[in-house]
């Protein structure tokens, strides 16, 4: 069975939840949300992980020392998702697998649904493979744009979107798993061209698809584990779920 791998981007800064603490590092029921990814991966069958920190990276290893088998990436400049793949090409460039990249920001992923993704792109054939969720409020979030029969044609960024574009509710919640060959195939491909003037990920599905690849999408996701925390209002509705979730465990429901 080919090997999956799994990088996980964890180098932001946590701007607007006012405080000097990196992202990742914030608590979910009392565990740094990043410890879930982590869980999440590791439960679903990934034996290697690799972590891009960048601000606060000394402060994150060190919250997780002895206790996980990481690969530790530091991206020295946040300049988009794409470029913190690009700083792992080091040691993942060789590697002939499947590479599952996610961020560290969504402790809400549960492993039924990392392996559904694992199993939908090992079964496909596809370059890449991603997981995408239906959400009634898309605010934020990238859109899935497809064409009129229905295949993938783009993901067009929150930012990015057109009026049109806005009403989407597909959304691209950031679980991929790529061919790993072409992952970094495709990454010296990808060019700031955006209003954030960053190396968006997201550009990698045009590219493959205007490579004669191809690409596929499971909508495996439920609402909830869509969530990011990119505020405290978001990091508190988190911690509500997760609580429910782990008293339902509790109570072996």
């Amino acid at each position: 069975m080919t090997e999956t791998r799994a990088i996980i981007l964890a180098a932001g800064v946590s701007s607007r939840m006012k405080t000097d603490t990196p992202k990742v590092l914030h608590k979910v029921c009392n565990r740094p949300m990043l410890q879930y990814v982590l869980d999440a991966c590791k439960v679903a069958g990934i034996e290697k992980t690799y972590v891009v920190v960048g601000y606060g990276a000394e402060d994150v290893k060190q919250a997780f020392t002895n206790t996980y088998d990481i690969t530790w990436v530091i991206q020295p400049e946040q300049l988009g998702t794409a470029h913190a793949v690009m700083c792992c090409t080091d040691y993942l460039k060789s590697f002939t697998g499947n590479t599952l990249v996610l961020c560290g920001d969504g402790p809400l992923i549960r492993p039924e649904t990392l392996q559904k993704l694992i199993e939908t792109h090992r079964n496909s054939s596809a370059a890449l493979t991603l997981a995408t969720a239906i959400l009634e409020n898309p605010n934020g979030y990238g859109r899935i744009v497809r064409n009129p029969d229905g295949s993938l044609k783009e993901i067009i960024e929150h930012k990015d979107c057109s009026d049109k574009q806005l009403q989407i509710k597909e959304v691209n919640p950031s679980y991929y798993i790529f061919d790993n060959k072409t992952l970094f195939e495709t990454l010296q491909k990808i060019k700031p061209d955006n209003i954030q003037h960053e190396y968006y990920l997201t550009d990698a599905l045009s590219i493959i698809l205007r490579d004669g690849r191809k690409v596929a999408a499971v909508n495996a996701l439920q609402p909830e584990e869509a969530m990011s925390a990119n505020t405290k209002q978001q990091l508190e509705q988190i911690n509500q779920i997760m609580q429910a979730r782990l008293k339902t465990i509790s109570e072996g429901r």
